[in-house]
């Protein structure tokens, strides 16, 4: 099976997403966004992309929804 990305956006809240994934045990690859660096921008925070594997999307999907509605 191939990964999935289920975030993308500001690297604090990727983080506190990443978090949340790994105390359920699933494993989370970080992406940068290098794009990010080539148009100036104000932004401070990177931008950045979380990827799981498929199979465990359904263990993840409740928490990443749960993450999406406390925003």
């Amino acid at each position: 099976m191939g990964l999935i990305k289920i975030f993308s956006g500001e690297e604090i809240l990727a983080f506190g997403l990443k978090e949340r994934l790994e105390e359920a045990t699933i494993n989370v690859v970080l992406r940068e966004n290098n794009q990010a660096n080539v148009i100036p921008s104000i932004q401070t925070s990177k931008a950045v992309e979380l990827f799981i594997q498929e199979t465990d999307f359904g263990k993840a999907n409740p928490i990443i929804e749960e993450f999406r509605l406390n925003l």
